[in-house]
């Protein structure tokens, strides 16, 4: 099977600025898809227009002596999805998709999820962390991280900065110096 290249993963490229102009209608929803089935229906609904985000980091392997570089999902399973009804159910007629969870507080889940953009975009290794753990909630304060917020773990004698998706209630985690961190 081919190894396909990087696809488009969040729609329209605002969507998760703070000052995106946001329509009533809509609503963040979380799908929940088929198993490996979240670029299918990232590029499905790019086709239909609904926005959508996939966070997607670079994987590198090797294959047959081949190193091979592919784009996989941060959190297998799930795609974000901001939608009205109409929408919702387009989706739903894409037959990917197991189950749909509605977002209470999506203002939040926006800004987790810019967060989560801006961990990926840094280029720093991540680590999907699941089963969160209450932390110190800090800021970066220099860097190209800076004013990122998150929580502070410590793993392995390293110090990481945790950064959440509070409704999947999984995040990714990056090492970081604590000096660059204050507290929030």
């Amino acid at each position: 099977m081919p190894i396909l290249a990087e696809q488009v993963s969040l729609f329209p490229e605002w969507l998760l600025e703070d000052d995106a102009a946001i329509s009533s209608d809509r609503a963040w929803w979380v799908l929940y898809t088929k198993s490996r089935q979240e670029k299918a229906i990232a590029r499905n609904l790019l086709e239909l227009e609904i926005p959508f985000y996939l966070p997607l980091v670079k994987k590198r392997s090797l294959w047959r002596g081949r190193k091979l570089v592919s784009y996989v999902p941060v959190f297998a399973n799930y795609v974000f999805l901001f939608a009205n009804q109409t929408e919702l159910s387009k989706a739903w007629a894409t037959n990917r998709v197991v189950r749909s969870l509605p977002v209470s507080d999506g203002q939040r889940l926006r800004t987790d999820l810019r967060n989560l953009q801006i961990s990926i975009a840094s280029g720093k290794p991540l680590t999907v962390e699941a089963s969160l753990t209450t932390g110190m909630r800090v800021r970066v304060k220099h860097g190209p991280l800076t004013g990122l917020e998150g929580a502070v773990l410590t793993r392995r004698g390293e110090t990481r900065l945790l950064v959440a998706v509070d409704f999947l209630k999984q995040g990714v985690s990056i090492e970081i110096e604590d000096y660059l961190l204050e507290p929030v």
